[in-house]
Parts: C-alpha cells; structure tokens; sequence
C-alpha cells in the first residue's frame, strides 16, 4: 500500500505536470495571437503571464485546465494559423469561421487527435488540404466552405469515419472526388457531403440504396469565368 508521502509526492507530480501542459498551450496561444490582426480586441484577455489559458474569453478547458475548445467565429480576425496549435493536444473544438484568416493549414493540425469539430468556413485560406488531416479520428463536423482551397481531396479523408458533416463547397478543388470518400457516403457515417462549387472532373455518386440517407449530395461544378 502506498505511503502518505508516496501519495504526496504523486499529486505533486502531477500537478506540476498539468502545470507544463497549461503553460505549454498558453504560449502556443499566445504565439498564435501574436500572428494575428485582432481590430475589435478580441483577445485582449490572452495574457501569456497568467497560469494558464483557460480564464481567457474564448477559450473553454475540462477540469484539469487543458484547452479542449477555441471559439473564435465571426471575430474580424486576420492572419495564419501556425503549427504550435498542435500543442492543444486535448482540444475537441476549434471554431473561426466567418473571419479574415488565411494562408496555408499547417500539417501539424492534423495531430489534433481528439478534433472533434474544425470550422475553417468563410476566411481566406488557401493550397491544398494537408493529408495528415486524415489523422484527425475523433472528427465528426469538418466545414470549410468558401475559401480558396485548391488541389486534391486527400485520399486519407476515407479514414475519417466518424465524420456525420463535410462541407468543402465553393472552393477550387480539381481532380477526382476520392473513391474513399464515396465510401463514407455508403459504409460510413457521413449525413452531410457538398463538394459543390468546384471544378472536379466527372460526376461520381455513392452507387448503393444508403445514399438516400445522406442529406445532401451536390456536385455541381463551379461555373468557368
């Protein structure tokens, strides 16, 4: 049986560790708002001399202080997103759509194991979309409609299969929708996939009855200038 002081020393290990962590995700925050244009002062209240992260407005943490959502939609904000967001390993929701960001997604995104949520719609963004991003196991709702995205889908989309919504809509994407997707559609979990308003080539549909449980299956494609 463990000694009080065993026990002692445990908890103190650990919270030193959680410790860490916070610290860790406050400056992988504070180094993202350094990068961005913030005109309405949205995040006056991310102070990288605090403990942690999680007073700041627009931030939510579970009960051991870890980050676990950034909801930051429809706040006027401009710049990148930067590869230190991956050290937010317990984040479950990033939201900032409807603002100004663009540039590229970083590959290190997709190290969000537990993303349950990435709303990326309606910013500037731009290239392809990273393959790592079909790392991204826990996701479930993935929109990021109206941007400028170009390039392939990744075929590594067809490993996200707890996907219900995926909406890359309005973008300019090219190529071929990936067989792998279609899958999801039929064996999968996937209720809601528009990939209209952009320039695939062919017109492939889910092949199977399941496709009358999607909601919406739109292909057209965007019109030429």
């Amino acid at each position: 049986m463990a000694s009080f002081r065993d026990l002692v020393f445990f908890l103190s290990l650990a919270s030193s560790i959680a410790a860490v962590l916070c610290n860790s995700e406050g400056d992988a925050l504070a180094a993202w708002k350094s990068e961005l244009v913030d005109p309405n002062n949205v995040l006056q209240s991310w102070d990288p001399s605090l403990v942690n992260p999680c007073t700041w407005f627009h931030i939510t943490c579970n009960i051991n202080n870890t980050v676990t959502r950034v909801d930051l939609g429809n706040a006027s904000l401009s710049g990148p997103l930067i590869p230190q967001l991956a050290n937010l390993p317990n984040l479950q929701f990033l939201i900032i759509n409807d603002n100004n960001l663009s540039g590229l997604i970083p590959k290190e995104i997709g190290m969000l194991s537990n993303l349950r949520s990435l709303f990326l719609s309606k910013n500037k963004f731009s290239g392809s979309l990273p393959p790592s991003l079909g790392n991204l196991s826990s996701l479930v709702f993935f929109e990021a409609h109206d941007n400028s995205f170009s390039g392939i889908i990744p075929t590594s989309f067809g490993a996200l299969t707890s996907l219900k919504n995926l909406r890359l809509d309005n973008n300019n994407f090219s190529g071929n929708i990936p067989f792998t997707l279609l899958q999801l559609v039929n064996f999968g979990n996937l209720q809601l996939l528009n990939v209209s308003l952009n320039s695939f080539m062919g017109s492939v549909r889910p092949t199977n009855s399941s496709e009358m449980a999607v909601t919406t299956i739109i292909q057209d494609p965007k019109a030429p200038n």
